[in-house]
């Protein structure tokens, strides 16, 4: 006979798998996470700012663990910093795609400036458009560093709008030195961020109608402008 042979004692115990370790749904779906990680923040920081809106907050708003933004973040300062560059890259590309419609370039100068006013209006007051009101006021809470990154974005962004003032002031519809026109119309129209109630009936293309009135001079000489503001206040 053979002599018996002990066989080895079944393992039921799960062995621990090689390699890295299984990813947790957060870290499967890290793309989309993070995506509404960043929208949860840019409303949070807007609503209540940066000081207020702890990171257990923004989890919450995300439907996330508390701990997990800082699987996709390292801290809130660094999640502050993707909110504002966020905003600024999705803003220059929508302006980048409005100046490349065609039929853009063909078009008055004014009329091309009705699309950078209404895009930014989109930017600033449109669906989803916390990103940019963060960083207008909330820059301050970030390093030098990163001030300057965002200030590259920002230049960018301006930078479209050179050309269309440019041959606005040539043509006398504009009649304000070009750098201090853009100084003064891109902070008019960022300051509507604070006032802007879209309960009150009015609609971003009213805006951007009101905004054009109000930045531009009807064409004309000085002379013919006196003329029809007399018959106006006589009648």
């Amino acid at each position: 006979m053979k002599p018996d042979v002990a066989l080895p004692p079944s393992d039921t115990t799960a062995k621990r798998p090689r390699g890295r370790p299984r990813k947790t749904v957060d870290e499967r779906d890290d793309g989309n996470r993070r995506q509404e990680l960043l929208l949860s923040a840019a409303k949070l920081f807007r609503r209540k700012g940066f000081a207020a809106a702890t990171t257990r907050d923004i989890a919450t708003a995300a439907g996330m663990q508390s701990g997990s933004p800082f699987y996709h973040f390292k801290s809130k300062d660094a999640l502050l910093y993707a909110v504002m560059e966020e905003g600024m890259r999705s803003a220059l590309d929508r302006l980048l795609a409005a100046t490349q419609m065609p039929g853009y370039a063909s078009q008055p100068a004014a009329a091309q400036l009705r699309v950078l006013v209404t895009v930014h209006f989109d930017v600033l007051l449109g669906p989803g458009s916390d990103f940019v009101p963060v960083m207008l006021y909330e820059a301050r809470s970030l390093p030098p560093r990163q001030h300057k990154t965002l200030g590259q974005l920002i230049a960018e962004y301006e930078a479209l709008w050179l050309p269309v003032l440019n041959a606005l002031h040539a043509s006398g519809e504009l009649r304000a030195p070009v750098r201090l026109a853009r100084l003064l119309i891109l902070g008019a129209l960022n300051w509507s961020v604070q006032w802007f109630d879209a309960k009150k009936g009015a609609s971003l293309q009213e805006l951007s109608d009101a905004a054009m009135d109000l930045f531009l001079r009807p064409c004309g000489t000085d002379q013919e402008l006196r003329s029809n503001f007399a018959r106006s206040s006589s009648n």
